[in-house]
């Protein structure tokens, strides 16, 4: 007699743990797969405003179709025009889609109250981060694959044909990407409106392409320029590029005669530490008269 009982208790046992509604609550999302959520959230709205589609894709494209059909045998550039700014024209492509993407787009959450609201959410912070991550690299592959097949199907141009170029190629893409994208979460702090944000990233930004040798030789500018230039990663960015797509012989044509890519790796790697500690020191999620 004493097991049918004892079976029943179980039985109760059991079915009042099923029943308890803490049973079925499963653990909350980790903050990978809710920045993975948030980055493809990211990328929809971002393709939602078409403006910021064509402008950040076509600007990059456009100068490299002008350059490379007016150009073109003009300059004794000992290689095609559209060989000779393809890396640079890279470059800029790279820290326009992460530094002044973020830089302008942030501070626009920040002033219309995006990050605040996101702030009083469950959201750990991190994923915020993890989502912008998402996006910029979204965006980075796909003007990298524009400017590759453009200039390749449109201009014949020469692509490396090493893996060791290749590889350069893709450390100096992460390094520069990640310092980049560090520097234009900083500098978002720093404007009051979006429209001031537009003034403080675009600005610095314009003028870093005159002295980065995007458009002008860097054997051609001079040395207090490039002792300007050399504190910010563009001019480092253009010149592991050009070190992937250029022939050796043309490493004569920098300032120090080599490619330097030690110095450019320590350059960008310093970058990526900066822009972290300057991102920890600035960044905020609501804006000055927020308190």
């Amino acid at each position: 007699m004493s097991t049918p009982t004892t079976d029943r208790s179980q039985l109760s046992t059991g079915s009042a743990r099923t029943s308890d509604p803490r049973a079925h609550r499963g653990r909350p999302p980790g903050v990978l797969r809710v920045g993975l959520s948030r980055g493809w959230l990211e990328i929809r709205t971002f393709c939602r405003e078409w403006e910021s589609v064509v402008f950040t894709f076509s600007l990059p494209a456009l100068i490299l179709a002008m350059f490379a059909s007016i150009f073109d045998g003009m300059f004794d550039m000992g290689m095609p025009s559209v060989d000779y700014y393809l890396p640079g024209l890279i470059a800029m492509g790279l820290m326009s889609v992460s530094f002044q993407t973020l830089g302008t787009t942030i501070a626009s959450e920040r002033e219309h109250g995006g990050l605040r609201r996101l702030r009083g959410t469950p959201m750990p912070p991190s994923a915020y981060f993890v989502g912008k991550t998402v996006l910029v690299l979204f965006l980075a592959l796909g003007q990298v694959g524009l400017l590759l097949g453009m200039g390749w199907l449109l201009f014949d141009a020469s692509l490396p044909t090493t893996a060791t170029a290749w590889a350069t190629i893709a450390w100096v893409f992460v390094l520069g990407t990640v310092g980049c994208s560090l520097l234009g979460i900083a500098v978002s702090s720093l404007a009051r409106t979006t429209q001031a944000a537009s003034t403080v990233v675009v600005v610095p930004f314009l003028v870093l392409q005159f002295t980065s040798g995007i458009f002008v030789p860097v054997i051609a500018l001079p040395d207090w320029v490039l002792t300007g230039a050399s504190l910010f990663p563009l001019l480092w960015m253009a010149q592991g590029l050009r070190a992937a797509f250029f022939p050796e012989q043309m490493a004569a044509m920098e300032p120090s005669g080599a490619w330097d890519l030690h110095l450019v790796a320590v350059a960008l790697g310093a970058w990526c530490v900066v822009g972290l500690v300057l991102t920890l020191l600035t960044f905020r999620w609501k804006t000055r008269k927020d308190g």
